[in-house]
């Protein structure tokens, strides 16, 4: 937490090691890391990024969900050891011959250190296996081409087979324009899925973070039998904006945020980030077949 006075002008020159010369002449200049602090959107407080850190990117003083690493949120959510990535070879490719999207892919892979916008696996929360698909925020926005529907898809068939209940977490920006009609397909593709999945007697559970908008929304993020969210995510398949342009209207305060489409019954419940572990090995156990010893 940040002390008061921190950056406050010194009383004297003792105090002042701006003063204090260096090699070469002139003065120090004061040596902070550009990213030591962060600033919550939500109440301004200005934090220091180890204490957020330590509490899961949550605001201490708020409780707002910054957003987080893909691995950083696998990590914490699975029981230690217990993840085994699937398909993580699988890489996108230009299909339409849409003009830069090659180099935008090998820039989105550098970025984010993945080679996709969804991580698919096995693991264990709570010490009950489960099937497991995270959307990946840094690349491209979560977005979905054909790459991040044909491992959904996988996941679901592969979670069908083995008789695996399946744990999603959503964060995109919509379907991938760079790939046309064939990222649209994979709203049916995953959905068709999901269904064979349910009708096998499987449980979905998801879970919607911020952003979760456009065709995932409109898809496999909004089709699960338990549908949660973290709190303050935005939700929806056009934006608040759009929206407004569209009718011509002022949309109700918080629109599209978790907390109004919870009251709407669009979402089950609203979970905090410190209490998802928990909260779905209860679910786990409620449903699973399994005999734990």
């Amino acid at each position: 937490m940040l002390k008061k006075g921190l950056f406050q002008k010194p009383q004297n020159r003792l105090e002042d090691f701006t003063k204090a010369p260096v090699k070469g002449g002139g003065r120090r200049q004061p040596e902070i890391p550009d990213n030591m602090f962060v600033s919550c959107p939500s109440c301004r407080e200005m934090l220091l990024s180890k204490d957020v850190n330590e509490n899961g990117r949550v605001c201490i003083k708020c409780g707002h969900h910054f957003r987080i690493n893909v691995r950083d949120r696998i990590a914490a959510l699975l029981d230690a050891g217990s993840f085994e990535e699937l398909w993580g070879d699988l890489t996108s490719e230009n299909p339409i011959s849409f003009p830069g999207y090659e180099k935008k892919l090998e820039d989105s892979k550098r970025a984010s250190g993945e080679n996709e916008a969804v991580i698919c696996g096995t693991g264990c929360i709570g010490g009950f296996s489960t099937a497991v698909f995270f959307m990946n925020g840094d690349f491209m926005m979560g977005s979905m081409g054909t790459v991040v529907g044909e491992k959904i898809t996988l996941l679901f068939e592969y979670a069908t087979a083995k008789g695996l209940p399946v744990i999603g977490y959503t964060v995109s920006g919509g379907a991938r324009m760079q790939e046309g009609i064939l990222s649209l397909m994979q709203m049916a593709k995953t959905s068709g899925a999901v269904m064979r999945h349910s009708q096998a007697g499987g449980l979905y559970i998801v879970v919607l973070t911020d952003p979760t908008t456009g065709g995932v929304t409109a898809s496999f993020a909004t089709e699960g039998d338990i549908v949660l969210a973290e709190p303050g995510a935005l939700i929806g398949f056009a934006g608040p904006r759009v929206i407004e342009q569209t009718i011509r209207q002022k949309l109700p305060a918080g629109f599209q945020r978790a907390e109004f489409l919870l009251e709407k019954g669009f979402v089950d419940a609203i979970v905090s980030r410190k209490d998802q572990r928990s909260y779905l090995s209860k679910l786990l156990e409620l449903h699973s077949k399994e005999v734990l010893i």
